[in-house]
């Protein structure tokens, strides 16, 4: 079936299709989409159900008051679907809470749409899981030779950061922050980067949703490195909120924040996007990692120190 015409309700699933070098037939994208700049002329087909100047505790607050009531994170609009006629419409099954689901997207367009669209569910648990999202979307916007091309690409960057740690023995213990109130490690493919990047990732099990945990649990794993990305927000975002960290008992004690080891990084615009840029997401973490043999550029704008 020919596509013209795509909506992305995914900031990743965005990227993506502009990674193929299909930005023009983009018509639609959801509220969170804002890369790149110049898709953000684009109707909206999505919105939140939650304003977005709430704090890290009242959002987790208000998400489990959603849920509880089995209702939805976000809204589709509808109508602006349907007047945008859409070939195919990009959502992920990954997270209800992260960005519009598969479920919300097949009730709101359910017998709706003038005509049949394709819906193409991303679902990546772990690393390797997004290159093939990436060869799926590629696959069902019919470009399928680009999406292998543009796979390629990306290994061979993760490759090059493999090759130069191959004899590389140090491995600092690294804790990879993903919600501030209350406090969520990374999981999913977090750990998988941490790896990639020359670190051991704690408290988080490759391809499993990010756990829960309590700060005595951090503060007994005592890591190396800490790395602050909470899901959806900018570093400014987080250094807004960054003294719910800093005012935990011995937080001065810890071994990262001794060693001048502790970091805030672009966790909306890297870390949480299951696209093309997750291999930025490893070039900065072996930035942070291993700074005497690793420099991509990705210092004061995909990451900081923070300076007590």
């Amino acid at each position: 079936m020919p596509v013209d015409k795509i909506i992305s309700l995914l900031p990743a699933a965005t990227e993506i299709v502009c990674a193929l070098g299909l930005e023009d037939k983009l018509v639609g994208r959801s509220h969170e989409c804002d890369y790149p700049e110049s898709i953000k002329h684009l109707p909206v087909c999505s919105k939140a159900n939650f304003p977005d100047n709430l704090s890290s505790a009242a959002i987790d607050v208000k998400v489990k008051e959603i849920l509880a009531d089995a209702l939805s994170v976000y809204t589709v609009k509808r109508e602006v679907i349907k007047e945008l006629m859409p070939d195919v419409v990009i959502t992920q099954a990954q997270c209800e809470v992260c960005a519009v689901s598969l479920k919300d997207v097949e009730e709101a367009l359910d017998n709706f749409l003038d005509k049949k669209a394709n819906i193409v569910s991303l679902q990546p648990n772990n690393f390797q899981n997004i290159f093939t999202d990436i060869k799926a979307v590629a696959t069902a916007l019919n470009v399928e030779a680009t999406g292998n091309t543009l796979v390629e690409d990306l290994e061979e960057r993760v490759d090059i950061i493999r090759h130069k740690l191959k004899y590389v023995e140090s491995r600092p213990t690294v804790a990879c922050i993903e919600w501030l109130e209350p406090l969520m490690v990374s999981g999913n493919w977090i750990p998988e980067l941490v790896s990639i990047a020359g670190g051991t990732s704690i408290l988080a099990e490759a391809g499993k949703h990010s756990p829960f945990v309590k700060w005595e649990d951090i503060q007994q794993q005592d890591p190396e490195v800490i790395v602050v990305m909470p899901c959806g927000f900018s570093i400014e975002r987080t250094i807004r909120e960054i003294d719910l960290l800093l005012n935990l008992p011995g937080f001065a004690a810890m071994k990262a924040v001794k060693n001048n080891r502790f970091y805030i990084a672009d966790g909306n615009q890297y870390f949480n996007r299951p696209g093309p840029r997750i291999v930025d997401s490893v070039e900065i973490l072996a930035e942070i990692i291993h700074p005497k043999l690793f420099n991509f550029g990705y210092e004061g704008s995909g990451w900081i120190k923070f300076s007590f």
